[in-house]
């Protein structure tokens, strides 16, 4: 229905969807994939709306960035990784219309997708809300690694369809702890022996792999199987990995 509302507001649109598959209100699961995503999309407004907090206090927000990128969305941390990265000049607050038959829950079509479309056209962020002071503006947590009895815990940050396992860590935080080729993975679920590899066609059907994803983000996979199943693991969840 945003889509339907863009196109009302600006016919001949282009629209790019990234994803509908982040987790049900997993803010940071979103967060991670629109700062991921965007460098490889074009310069223009990106709208995130994973938004638990809609029709409460939660501030509307658009947030002009050095890049010209502009992000629109729940002032609620899901923009942030993305603009910091961009390099934040300006936020305003979007005002939150009352006309009749506008839903409390229904935001994206009703506030974000219409204020999408204006900017679309050219129009400043500032003509559409009043200034904030970037500092203001909600900020999330991200848990970072940490080095405990010789290995590594990290958070998932999300798991996808193949059952694949994006970590809050980068190559060189493991590297950095000394490990060899291989590493035992262990959850609160489950645990198994993984090689720390290229791709998947570096180990076995049916393996365990630990490999830097496209992102640049450590990941944990199954090759033609589900990592997530194995070790019981999702988004949220601590993996420790071990040196063997």
């Amino acid at each position: 229905m945003c889509h339907g509302v863009i196109h009302r507001l600006l016919p001949g649109a282009t629209i790019i969807d990234t994803t509908h598959a982040v987790e049900p209100y997993n803010v940071l699961q979103a967060a991670v994939i629109l700062a991921d995503a965007t460098p490889y999309l074009p310069i223009g407004v990106h709208v995130a709306i994973v938004d638990p907090g809609v029709g409460t206090d939660r501030r509307a927000v658009a947030i002009a960035c050095e890049n010209e990128n502009v992000y629109v969305g729940p002032d609620n941390g899901v923009l942030m990784l993305a603009a910091n990265r961009d390099i934040v000049v300006s936020a305003f607050e979007l005002p939150v219309p009352k006309e009749a038959g506008l839903g409390p829950t229904f935001a994206g079509r009703d506030v974000f997708a219409p204020v999408a479309a204006r900017l679309a056209t050219g129009v400043p962020p500032r003509r559409l809300g009043r200034s904030l002071e970037a500092s203001t503006l909600a900020k999330l947590s991200v848990p970072v690694p940490t080095a405990e009895a010789g290995g590594l815990r990290v958070v998932v940050l999300s798991s996808d369809s193949f059952g694949t396992l994006q970590l809050g860590c980068t190559r060189n935080e493991l590297l950095a702890i000394g490990t060899s080729e291989r590493v035992q993975v262990s959850t609160a679920h489950g645990q198994g022996a993984a090689t720390i590899a290229r791709t998947f066609a570096d180990v076995g059907c049916g393996e365990l792999l630990v490999y830097e994803d496209s992102f640049q983000h450590l990941a944990v996979a199954v090759r033609e199987g589900s990592a997530a199943a194995l070790l019981g693991a999702s988004a949220g969840d601590i993996v420790s990995l071990d040196p063997l």
